[in-house]
């Protein structure tokens, strides 16, 4: 029986089903609303970063573009992802004001934040959540995002029908 399953297991291997996990690309948009900056005679010029734990660590994946004077900024920046279907994948988008002088975070405000899973995200297609600044909500400010799969198949069917002496019924 033992040398029956080791069949299995190498047809299986052979054929990349235990090697190849389940994933799929997933392309990832952000909004947010009511954007408050602390100084009260500007505008923010916020910026998104896109953070992901892993190992108890979160490590930056990528930030969308800085989007001057706006507390409603909607972002073209979209962010590409792998979703693994048996993984639960911790997310974290933060909200920064970066200065007009520097785009780096050390001279940036952090205006707020929301934690999910990558799988709440693509179970909804559309999440928003109200931002959070040290465990409490940072004014009205909410953030926005919608989840699209990336199926990797661009073509197109194009149907045409045609009838004649059809029964008038």
């Amino acid at each position: 029986m033992k040398k029956m399953s080791n069949i299995y297991e190498s047809a299986a291997n052979t054929l990349g089903i235990f090697n190849s996990p389940c994933l799929t690309k997933v392309e990832l948009r952000v909004a947010c609303k009511g954007i408050s900056d602390r100084d009260a005679l500007s505008k923010p010029d916020p910026c998104v970063i896109l953070k992901m734990q892993s190992h108890g660590q979160w490590f930056e994946v990528d930030r969308t573009e800085v989007i001057r004077t706006c507390i409603n900024p909607v972002y073209s920046k979209l962010f590409t992802v792998d979703f693994y279907f048996e993984e639960v994948q911790r997310l974290r988008f933060e909200v920064h004001d970066i200065s007009s002088n520097h785009n780096g975070l050390k001279e940036a405000d952090f205006l707020g934040g929301m934690e999910c899973t990558l799988g709440q995200i693509v179970s909804q297609r559309k999440l928003s959540k109200s931002l959070l600044k040290h465990g409490n909500t940072a004014g009205k400010s909410s953030i926005t995002v919608i989840a699209e799969e990336l199926s990797g198949n661009d073509d197109y069917v194009e149907l045409a029908f045609n009838a004649r002496k059809l029964d008038d019924k």
